[in-house]
This record gives structure tokens, C-alpha cells and sequence, in this order.
């Protein structure tokens, strides 16, 4: 059985889960629109895919306008947030188990 899934909305919602891992979908909203605030998950790493339009990553140190096809990984602990365009879709993959337990965020000083 093929399952079938996709996100149409803004923002990040998750589209697949199994085992030990989901993979969500995520779009534009205000919350990726800037860069206004980080965060790092301490439980696993987190996997990114540009499908369409532009996007950017941010860690403390760096940051990287992703090309399409190519995965990005942030490692777990690492800073980070994504900014993208209004026609950007990104395919996050990350344990199942991540939640605002496990996610630690701060604000950014200043807008990169």
C-alpha cells in the first residue's frame, strides 16, 4: 500500500510518521519569514530538502541558501532556523519523538 501525503497550509506540519522518525513538510509563514528567533533539539538531528522556491538556514556560525535536492543536516544541539520564500516547500525529516520538551529556543540579538 502506497501511502500518500502533502501540506498545502503554511508552516510546518508533519506528513509521514514511522517508527522511529517523521517527515514533515514546511512552508511559508511569519514564523520563517525572518530571522527572529533559534533553536536546537536535543534529541536528534534534523534533516532538510529544499522541493521549490528559496530558503535559507541559519546556525550561530553560519548560514547557507540551500540548492535544490541537496540535504542539509543540522546536527542535534547545533542553533538553527530557516527562513524561506512564500514559495518555498521544504521536506524536514527528524525523530518521531520531537517536541517542545526536548527543543530549546532563543531569540536572535539581531535579524540576520
Amino acid at each position: 500500500m502506497i501511502e500518500i501525503s502533502s501540506h498545502i497550509g503554511e508552516g510546518f506540519a508533519v506528513a509521514v510518521e514511522s517508527g522511529e522518525w517523521k517527515i514533515g513538510l514546511l512552508r511559508y509563514c511569519e514564523r520563517f519569514s525572518k530571522l527572529s528567533e533559534m533553536e536546537r533539539h536535543l534529541e536528534t538531528d534534523e534533516a532538510f530538502v529544499l522541493l521549490a522556491g528559496s530558503a535559507t538556514l541559519f546556525t550561530d556560525s553560519e548560514s547557507v541558501l540551500m540548492e535544490s535536492g541537496h540535504i542539509y543536516n543540522i546536527p542535534m544541539g547545533e542553533w538553527h532556523h530557516i527562513v524561506v520564500s512564500p514559495d518555498a516547500t521544504v521536506l524536514v525529516v527528524e525523530n518521531r519523538n520531537t517536541t517542545k520538551q526536548n527543543t530549546e529556543k532563543k531569540q536572535c540579538l539581531q535579524a540576520k
